[in-house]
């Protein structure tokens, strides 16, 4: 049974993780070993547009992203982050190139991609309680109210929000809301997730205290995450790696190895001489 695209919102930005079978996998929140796929991309391009007139975007694009790796996209406003991050999930189909999960071509969602996109206010629906929302979409799964619910109090449990079950979204705070996002897509137990912006509607605490729920999760989980960001200080200190596009039409110009250790802190990382060092090469092949 497929199930449909959760999205809609009036700010124009959602969450979607969608189905294409059940995928049997473990329980968000418990240690487990990393899938054995890798997400690549092989010489992707995506026009808009037709003949003459046809705007193109991405070429040439090609990266592969190993399980439980994290990658973060970084490149200049317009440079086709988000276009890229869509072919992944299987929501855009490129113009030429392939994208693959292990052997499966990722032409449709498919239940081992996630993706959480940046407006929280988009992603859940306000007369649903918090518990109701984040299990929702399994019922496209045929998985049992019971077995929904286990799920949804697991996956609130794995980003930290184990007793707001019963609250309505608009009762939480904004760095809640969008956990409770997260917690949907943890909810399918993908094995992939790919984020779009998703802190820039954050205060900056709550911003910072997400991005450390993202690296927790990725070390708890063995989920790969692919995160598209403008913020290059967040790409330093999330990322295994950062790739920069750039060029119109863009395409990879650095794949950034961040040498940074597992074990990061807001504080102590970031004044790490050796992040000012990889910030600005970044941020030097953007402005290029």
């Amino acid at each position: 049974m497929t199930a449909r695209p959760r999205t809609e919102s009036s700010n124009g930005a959602a969450e979607r993780s969608v189905s294409a079978a059940p995928v049997p996998s473990p329980s968000p929140g418990t240690a487990v070993p990393l899938a054995p796929r890798a997400l690549s991309v092989s010489e992707l391009a995506k026009s808009y547009g037709l003949g003459p007139a046809a705007h193109e975007v991405l070429t040439g694009v090609t990266v592969r992203v190993e399980p439980g790796e994290l990658v973060c996209v970084v490149g200049p406003s317009g440079a086709g982050k988000t276009t890229l991050l869509r072919c992944l999930a299987g929501l855009l189909a490129p113009t030429s190139g392939t994208v693959r999960l292990g052997d499966t071509p990722v032409t449709q969602p498919l239940a081992d991609i996630a993706v959480v996109f940046q407006d929280y206010r988009g992603s859940l629906m306000p007369w649903m309680k918090v518990r109701e929302n984040v299990a929702f979409p399994l019922e496209g799964m045929g998985m049992r109210k019971a077995g929904r619910r286990r799920r949804a109090e697991e996956s609130l449990a794995a980003v930290g929000l184990p007793d707001v079950g019963d609250k309505y979204p608009w009762q939480l705070s904004g760095g809640m809301q969008q956990r409770v996002a997260i917690a949907r897509g943890l909810a399918y137990s993908s094995r992939v997730m790919l984020m779009d912006e998703p802190f820039g509607s954050v205060d900056a605490q709550a911003r910072f205290d997400l991005e450390d729920l993202v690296l927790d999760l990725r070390r708890r989980m063995g989920i790969s995450v692919i995160l598209v960001t403008h913020d290059i200080d967040e790409a330093v200190y999330l990322g295994d790696r950062v790739i920069v596009l750039a060029g119109k039409p863009a395409t990879v110009v650095d794949d950034l190895r961040i040498d940074l250790g597992d074990a990061r802190d807001q504080i102590t990382t970031r004044a790490d001489p050796a992040f000012a060092v990889l910030r600005s090469r970044v941020l030097t092949e953007i402005r290029r």
